[in-house]
């Protein structure tokens, strides 16, 4: 891969982060390789993200607006996203000078946005790789959510709340919220219901070109809307929250060394064990 130009981006509020993404800038500049400490430039040619899965989101729409490729390297605790481990990080960005052709994969990311159930007002649109989220406050009766897919009613979910997820956030809060493990790369939306009243509610898993419309229906205080974690709005009675694919994917660089079902056997436990078992070659041919 040609790379003339690279950001380095750490975890914040982590002097010792910090201090390994200095380490990569001299890595970077003993290769005669530009490359710039916490900033992100539509010029780069990669962006590498140095700590977990919540500094990769972090930059994530900023990222995908520029169509800049990211190498997450797993500085922090789960890395699903920052799939290179801390001392696999040079010999992976070695391999990714020397090779001409290097997978990338194409994540789609969702738009969320707002409309005031009263003025009609919409609010300014806002990015996520992982999920979109509507949450009561924990000590209030359940909510009652509208939905729709495109303009074809749905049902009407009465629960906790309702998660709007990607592929790449379907491992999240998606996962814990007892919905489907969806391949990455797959164009979906993911729509579970958190904490159900009737237990019949189940999942639904809609094509990415459908658009998601949720009305918070009366009677409602207010409620949360959490965009990959991070609270962004709060929404009252009658207030719709519009979800949608968003125009322009992430591009992460996939490890050289694992696939997307070896990282979930890693993180998930699955079968104990997280090697691959390669297919024999006498099916292999039938394949």
């Amino acid at each position: 891969m040609k790379i003339s130009f690279a950001g380095v981006i750490t975890r914040p509020d982590s002097p010792e982060v910090e201090q390994i993404g200095r380490e990569m800038l001299a890595w970077f500049e003993a290769r005669t390789i530009r490359a710039e400490l916490n900033r992100i430039d539509p010029a780069m040619d990669i962006v590498i993200v140095l700590g977990g899965d919540g500094t990769l989101l972090h930059v994530a729409g900023e990222a995908s607006r520029y169509q800049l490729p990211v190498l997450g390297i797993n500085l922090g605790n789960l890395g699903f996203l920052t799939e290179v481990a801390a001392d696999e990080r040079y010999e992976a960005l070695e391999t990714l000078l020397a090779e001409d052709d290097v997978r990338m994969e194409k994540r789609i990311m969702l738009s969320a946005a707002y409309v005031n159930g009263t003025t009609g007002k919409k609010s300014g649109s806002v990015h996520a790789l992982n999920e979109v989220v509507i949450v009561k406050k924990s000590t209030e009766a359940m909510i009652r959510l509208r939905c729709w897919a495109d303009r074809e009613y749905v049902t009407t979910y009465r629960a906790d709340g309702l998660i709007m997820s990607t592929p790449t956030g379907s491992t999240a809060y998606n996962l814990s919220a007892g919905g489907p493990v969806v391949h990455a790369e797959l164009d979906a939306i993911v729509v579970t219901p958190i904490c159900p009243f009737m237990l019949e509610s189940r999942p639904v898993l809609l094509g990415s070109q459908c658009k998601v419309t949720t009305q918070l229906l009366a009677p409602a205080g207010q409620v949360k809307v959490i965009v990959d974690g991070e609270l962004q709005w709060t929404i009252t009675e009658n207030d719709y929250l519009l979800v949608r694919k968003a125009t322009r994917p992430l591009l992460i660089v996939s490890s050289p060394w694992k696939s997307y079902f070896n990282i979930l056997r890693s993180k998930l436990n699955w079968g104990g064990a997280a090697v691959d078992i390669p297919l024999p070659e006498k099916v292999c041919k039938h394949c």
